[in-house]
């Protein structure tokens, strides 16, 4: 029965993201205004533009990238562009300085060399920074632009409503069938994503946003043409996607190339779906569809669809004659699949390359979310960037202290397979539990609260715990910070609803792929309680001395929420006794997933307060 529930669900989900979801896209879109018809090739009060173009070790591409930038149609003294070189071992500086002083009539450029490698991310963060133009304009050395683009593209930010504009992109040469399939793909997804809500990123080769919208990118941050314009449309902004501004690829990418680029997406699209789930708010409900079936589906795929071939593979050995036809038809298509990526500069029928490349796609994704959540990607830089910054989502990963390296690594493992799941539950039932909670009381889906989190010989570690909103919101604002009580007045009836099945917890999942939590451990609390409970219990700080706290634990599944001071005394006991069984590595694997199948019977009982 599981194995069939299992199989059906990761079908039904790559059926949906892969067909569906695009089909109802293009419907969709077909309803909606085109958003650019009725915009002007120019800008009735042209902006300052500040164009930024990263640069490391381009020296084959530099100078024609600085003469297509002297070719804009774009007033010169409105037009400023910084050509930034990051650590260049080649001849990018020189090439650049000398191209830009052959056009130094045509257009204001500023080379500037950083000795040192410090990374793209810190690299625009300092630059974005410095910057004066209105709006800023980021573009890739490889990437050439119409003559026009500046013009068209500043001509939507007359309407103030308008924080990003995304040009499109096109490949000069695709490296095999299946990138161009893929590139042609993206783009009418894209297309159809700004008609409905907003396109899901920009392509990095070239978009444009506003300065005073911009925020400093966190030092790790992988892909960051999603993460900066999707911060900027998380606040409400639109984003534009114009298909008459067109940004062209002029290198060939290589296939070795393409699989490290496809990995490192996997692991910025799962970075993606862990720092912005503000864009799943039913607040902008086009913008929440396309992201949860598009951007947020995506790297949880490759999961599902591996969780489905091991159920579906143990039940084709134990004799389950559905699920051997399933096994042979999953492996005649792998074998396809590998005999394309194998093959693919030869000519061969279009589905087999696409086939290839769809599978090649996948094993990336799931290679780059599992190095991010391991943290063997997108981890910040080790040299200090300029600009100072500090990553405020990586975890400090200091000595566990009494936990032994064995169950320390076990126990983040299962954090991230249990955080997957969760997610997955979570994509599938946020929009009737974000219905019910806007339907039953006026305020936000989503509940943050400052949390205390692991404290560690350096520092004790402050985050915001997510949560569905239980309570009105107003609940605290007479009292202020109040324990909630049995039949408490203020719980709205979903939200008791959700405090009994435990669904509330749900979005935590986001909280433990961070490494913020762990799915067990001693529950976090706030600061203004914690100094009170400090003061009034003997060792309650060391509760969470080298452990992150958990969404569950030994106290959570042996009492109910917390009432009182006395409350909170019974369970500082559980979590000691807690601690103590994580010093061996079969103690803590029977003590975790006890409290995890406790767990799970709470929330089928609906036991909770």
């Amino acid at each position: 029965m599981l194995p069939d529930i299992i199989v059906g669900t990761a079908t039904a989900a790559f059926a949906y993201h892969h067909f569906a979801y695009p089909a109802l896209l293009s419907r969709l879109a077909k309803r909606m205004p085109n958003a650019t018809s009725a915009i002007p090739h120019k800008s009735r009060n042209l902006p300052s533009i500040t164009l930024i173009v990263p640069a490391h070790n381009e020296q084959a591409v530099i100078a024609a990238k600085i003469h297509n930038i002297a070719a804009l149609d774009y007033p010169r003294d409105r037009l400023t562009v910084v050509i930034a070189c990051d650590g260049c071992t080649d001849a990018t500086v020189a090439i650049a300085r000398q191209t830009a002083l052959e056009v130094g009539d045509k257009v204001q450029i500023r080379v500037h060399e950083y000795v040192r490698n410090i990374g793209k991310v810190a690299v625009l963060n300092e630059q974005i920074a410095a910057a004066s133009g209105d709006i800023i304009a980021l573009s890739d050395t490889s990437a050439t632009m119409d003559a026009d683009a500046m013009q068209r593209a500043s001509a939507h930010f007359d309407d103030a409503r308008v924080g990003v504009v995304c040009p499109t992109y096109r490949l000069s040469q695709a490296g095999s069938e299946g990138e161009r399939a893929y590139w042609d793909y993206q783009v009418s997804v894209k297309s159809a994503e700004a008609k409905i809500g907003a396109p899901m990123g920009a392509h990095g080769a070239f978009y444009l946003f506003r300065r005073d919208l911009w925020s400093p990118l966190p030092a790790d941050t992988i892909n960051d043409d999603f993460i900066l314009p999707m911060r900027i449309v998380a606040k409400g902004y639109r984003a534009i996607y114009d298909e008459t501004i067109v940004a062209t690829e002029i290198e060939t990418t290589r296939p070795e190339q393409e699989y490290r680029r496809r990995v490192r997406i996997g692991a910025g699209n799962m970075q993606q779906v862990i720092r912005l789930p503000a864009l799943a708010s039913l607040t902008h409900p086009g913008v929440a569809f396309v992201f949860l079936s598009g951007k947020a589906l995506r790297p949880l795929i490759p999961f599902l669809v591996i969780a489905a071939a091991i159920s579906s593979a143990t039940s084709a050995f134990q004799g389950d004659i559905m699920h051997m036809y399933l096994t042979a038809i999953g492996l005649a298509t792998l074998g396809l699949a590998a005999f394309a990526i194998r093959n693919r500069e030869r000519s061969m029928p279009r589905p087999v390359a696409w086939l290839g490349y769809l599978v090649e796609g996948h094993s990336a994704s799931f290679v780059g979310a599992t190095r991010y959540l391991v943290k063997l990607e997108g981890k910040p830089w080790s040299k200090a960037s300029a600009t100072g910054q500090v990553n405020s989502h990586a975890p400090d990963m200091a000595d566990e202290v009494y936990l032994s390296p064995a169950v320390a690594r076990s126990k983040r493992v299962v954090d991230v397979i249990c955080g997957l799941g969760a997610l997955a539950v979570l994509a599938v039932l946020f929009i009737p539990i974000a219905l019910a909670i806007k339907l039953s009381s006026k305020g936000p889906i989503f509940y943050r609260q400052l949390r205390v989190g692991k404290a560690t010989p350096q520092a004790t570690h402050l985050f915001y715990l997510i949560k569905f909103r239980t309570m009105r919101t107003d609940a605290e604002t007479k009292s202020g910070a109040v324990w909630a009580t049995k039949n408490d007045p203020r719980i709205t009836a979903v939200g008791r609803f959700m405090r009994k099945t435990r669904l509330d917890e749900l979005p935590q999942a986001i909280n433990v792929l961070r490494g913020e939590m762990s799915v067990v451990g001693p529950r976090p609390e706030r600061p203004s309680f914690f100094n009170k409970l400090e003061d009034a219990i003997p060792f309650y700080a060391e509760r969470t001395y080298g452990l992150r706290p958990g969404i569950t634990g030994f106290a959570q599944v042996n009492q109910a929420y917390d009432e009182s001071i006395e409350d909170v005394r019974n369970k500082v006991l559980y979590d000691h006794a807690y601690a103590a069984n994580l010093t061996r590595w079969f103690d803590w694997l029977r003590m975790d997933f006890g409290i995890m199948i406790k767990t799970f019977t709470v929330m089928a009982l609906g036991k909770g307060q």
